[in-house]
């Protein structure tokens, strides 16, 4: 190698190569290379080094364009003659840029005035300093008076740059000319008998391989997948959930939520444009529905409105996974003898809200039901905490609720023990008889249902604040690679 060899050579005749930087420069080499070989000597121990560090300013592109046209309050000065010129003439002549900046710095500087929109001078001739300094600088002059250096980086005009060189001189084991040590004691060099002259690279015991390179689950999937065994251990089966886009009828008014609640609005919901409207939903279903929306039954007076089929009929990004547990309930109420059931789903839901530290308009809910014969409140009582202990919340409270399609309602609380309060996991109930026997499930056949979110029990276990940390386009590789494996029962 020539940088090899230029350098063992001079180290050949002298003590010390002062600077790497103006020796590549003197023998025609580029100090990357140069120094790739410095590192290998000096490895070898052939050369000793001390590294030596430099800064000097360097021309931006901006200050290269002025230091050979001129600064623009000089180009600016110069542009205005001696009878004056109106703004927008000169503005015409300078372009936008040169204008706007040469007329700050020469109004500054006092060089010209401006009345009644004329341009004119109030010197008769200036001095281009920036232009000179800029000059000095590219030249490789030295710039005494801070002050100037200050006003140019400010103009950002220049910019302080790093060099990193090195001092070298002979090491322990230097030699004139490097012999390339062998790796490997091979069959040739013992027949020949040329392995005791050998020198031989020396291995080194302790050096790592190679990082092993492994996928990374993100923990929303690791949660995820906990959550699932844990509703796969209970008997549980999982509810097809691939269906991001639903009708109003599968999401709404299936669930016994009349058209006129809040929910419904555009500000909470996402409707769709194409497809707007549904096309295919079971006529003698939809007819029961509606009929137990406008006047009741079953028990019920109903909600005493005039059901619209085009409401119902309106395409919407779901906005709980609920309207999946409707269909399935639904395809249930139609087999020949019903047989109970227990499903779970885990997956997406899209609400439009407001996008803070704790709210997406996108996230996933997690969903449990079981649909049994004289199921009780009691039934559900011990279902959560059998479920929410699995999950390592063992201090529960219940507290009444509202929700349109059960009846009655509970918020599920736990205690957590790093934020020492009580804070909400969960929303669950009994489904209400104006949503099953529409469908026509059995009258003696009960369904307790519970629904969280995903989100919130995946931040408290990785200890994360901010939901946009954990879903989204913001979420940081290093959180993915860098997290344990997720353990639940640890919340």
């Amino acid at each position: 190698m020539a940088a090899e060899k230029a350098i063992l050579e001079f180290l050949k005749e002298g003590d010390e190569i002062p600077d790497s930087q103006l020796f590549a420069a003197s023998v025609g080499i580029d100090h990357t290379e140069l120094e790739n070989v410095i590192k290998s000597l000096r490895g070898f121990e052939i050369i000793e080094t001390q590294d030596i560090k430099k800064e000097s300013f360097v021309l931006t592109d901006e200050g290269k364009l002025y230091a050979v046209e001129g600064s623009p309050e000089v180009q600016f000065f110069l542009a205005v003659p001696p009878e004056g010129i109106t703004r927008d003439d000169l503005k015409k002549k300078l372009g936008d840029n040169i204008f706007n900046i040469g007329l700050s710095w020469a109004m500054k500087n006092k060089w010209v005035e401006i009345k009644k929109q004329l341009v004119s001078r109030k010197v008769e001739n200036v001095e281009d300093k920036v232009k000179d300094l800029l000059k000095k600088i590219e030249d490789g002059e030295v710039v005494d008076k801070k002050e100037d250096i200050d006003a140019l980086k400010k103009r950002k005009l220049i910019t302080l740059q790093m060099w990193k060189a090195y001092s070298l001189r002979k090491g322990t084991k230097y030699a004139p000319e490097r012999k390339k040590a062998a790796t490997d004691l091979t069959r040739e060099h013992l027949q020949r008998g040329d392995w005791k002259d050998l020198e031989f690279k020396e291995y080194n015991l302790s050096a790592q391989g190679q990082p092993i390179q492994v996928g990374y689950l993100q923990p929303l999937l690791e949660v995820r997948e906990e959550i699932q065994n844990i509703f796969l251990q209970m008997g549980f089966e999982e509810m097809p959930t691939n269906n991001f886009v639903e009708s109003s009828f599968w999401n709404f008014d299936a669930l016994f939520q009349p058209q006129q609640h809040p929910a419904r609005d555009s500000h909470d919901t996402f409707f769709l444009k194409v497809p707007a409207a549904t096309r295919q939903l079971p006529e003698d279903y939809v007819e029961r529905v509606k009929r137990v929306h406008e006047s009741g039954g079953y028990g019920s007076k109903g909600y005493g409105y005039d059901w619209k089929r085009e409401e119902a009929d309106k395409n919407l990004l779901r906005t709980h996974t609920t309207a999946v547990s409707t269909r399935m309930l639904y395809m249930l109420a139609q087999q020949k003898s019903f047989r109970p059931k227990k499903y779970f789903s885990i997956d997406r839901v899209f609400r439009n809200e407001a996008v803070d530290r704790t709210h997406l308009a996108e996230f996933h809910q997690i969903e449990g039901l079981i649909c049994d014969h004289g199921l009780t409140l009691a039934d559900l009582l011990g279902v959560l905490e059998d479920f929410f202990t699995r999950l390592g919340m063992s201090k529960l409270r219940f507290k009444p609720a509202y929700n349109p399609y059960t009846e009655p309602s509970m918020e599920v609380f736990s205690y957590h023990e790093g934020l020492k309060k009580w804070v909400e996991v969960g929303n669950s109930g009994m489904f209400r008889p104006e949503m099953l026997l529409p469908m026509g499930l059995p009258e003696d056949v009960n369904v307790i249902a519970w629904g969280l979110s995903l989100e919130r029990p995946t931040m408290i276990l990785y200890g994360i604040d901010n939901i946009r940390d954990l879903f989204g386009p913001k979420v940081d590789f290093n959180l993915i690679k860098n997290n344990p494996i997720c353990r639940l029962g640890l919340l």
